[in-house]
Parts: structure tokens; C-alpha cells; sequence
């Protein structure tokens, strides 16, 4: 079985978001066992994995990502959206638009402290389409 969906999260600002919940809530039901895939429809956002308790690394990875990648360098030549544009094509190359999780049990299987992320490198994104395709 294959079932695919299409779905938005709601529009956040910049940062690492926890969004594990909002995806489990626009998911079909899944499979005993599977795989999920998702897939961010934007270049100017990613999805990752990470830390789900300690909202301190969240804020953590949002520095990093900041000092990785500046604002304004000078041999920027895209610039005419703004100056978060440039570097958030770039983060998003960096962390990248497509998750693979396995299904057992009919659950995600994830670590108990793992949990899905919305990395949001714009200061005002809006709401990003995520494509869920379910396989099992």
C-alpha cells in the first residue's frame, strides 16, 4: 500500500520548530509496519530530526545555523527578496527537505527524545505544504 497526502503547517517565525504533533494529526492511518517519507515544498525551509524536550536546543540550533550562514554577505548577488532569502536557500540545501521514518507497531519509530522539526529560515515563512507519502 501506498498513500500519499499533501498538508500545511501552520505559519511559524523564524527558529527550529517541534511539529511532530500537527504532522501525526494530518497523517492517515498508518501501517503495522513502513515507511514514512516527507517532503517540504519550499527552498527556504527544511525538516529534520532532532531534540524533543529541551527547548534550548532548538534555540541552540538556530545560532549555529545564524553564525553558519550570515545575512548580507557581500558576494551575495540574490537579493532581491530580502535578507533572509540568500541564506535561507542555503540552510535549507544544509538540512535538507525530505525525512525518512520507519513505521512498526503503527507508530513513527523514533527515539524516545527524537521528535520532527520545522526548520524555519525566514523571519515570516507562512504556512509550508509538506507532502506525506506512506508506504507499507
Amino acid at each position: 500500500m501506498i498513500e500519499q497526502i499533501e498538508f500545511s503547517l501552520q505559519p511559524r517565525k523564524r527558529g527550529f520548530h517541534l511539529v511532530t504533533n500537527e504532522v501525526l494529526q494530518n497523517l492517515p492511518a498508518l501501517p503495522q509496519k513502513g515507511l514514512l517519507n516527507l517532503f517540504i515544498k519550499h527552498t527556504s525551509a527544511a525538516l529534520t530530526i532532532n531534540e524533543n524536550a529541551d527547548p534550548d536546543v532548538r534555540d541552540d540550533m538556530e545560532a549555529i545555523f545564524n553564525r553558519l550562514v550570515r545575512e548580507r554577505e557581500p558576494y551575495y548577488t540574490h537579493t532581491s527578496e530580502g535578507d533572509d532569502d540568500m541564506p535561507a536557500h542555503a540552510k535549507s540545501t544544509i538540512a535538507g527537505v525530505s525525512l525518512t521514518i520507519p513505521i512498526t507497531n503503527g507508530k513513527l519509530n523514533m527515539g524516545i527524545w527524537q521528535g520532527i522539526y520545522l526548520c524555519e529560515f525566514r523571519d515570516y515563512g507562512g504556512k509550508r505544504s509538506i507532502v506525506a507519502t506512506v508506504i507499507g
